[in-house]
């Protein structure tokens, strides 16, 4: 069982930053997959920045390359979401979630199995 708790969300103008952490319970650097997804009002929830293990490989989606970052911290076991350049777009409940991997890591939110409780971002034009 691995727990996951969210941090630094807010709000922000646009054209702001945020960096949202991602404490988990247990160790993840080797054996999980981290991801942040996001889910805005209406809309289903989608996959922003992923990092595999042992600081892998990552993957971030079309929307948000160049302007978010993923990181993490394996002697604290925090996964970091660096958010720069944000858009009124971005304004979501963001979430941090794990799953089991190894080299490669899913995309879809249905091959998480371990889900934050979420924080929420907002940012205003």
């Amino acid at each position: 069982q691995v727990q996951l708790v969210e941090s630094g969300g807010g709000s922000v103008q646009a054209g702001g930053s945020l960096r949202l952490s991602c404490a988990a319970s247990t160790y993840i650097y080797v054996t999980y997959c981290m991801a942040w997804f996001r889910q805005a009002p209406g809309k289903e929830r989608e996959m922003v920045a992923l990092v595999a293990p042992r600081g892998g490989r990552t993957y971030s989606a079309g929307s948000v390359k160049g302007r978010f970052t993923i990181s993490q911290d394996n002697a604290k076991n925090t996964v970091y979401l660096q958010m720069n350049s944000l858009k009124p777009e971005d304004t979501a409940i963001y979430y941090c979630a794990a799953t089991s991997g190894s080299v490669v890591c899913p995309v879809p939110a249905s091959a998480y199995k371990y889900w934050g409780q979420g924080t929420q971002v907002t940012v205003s034009s």
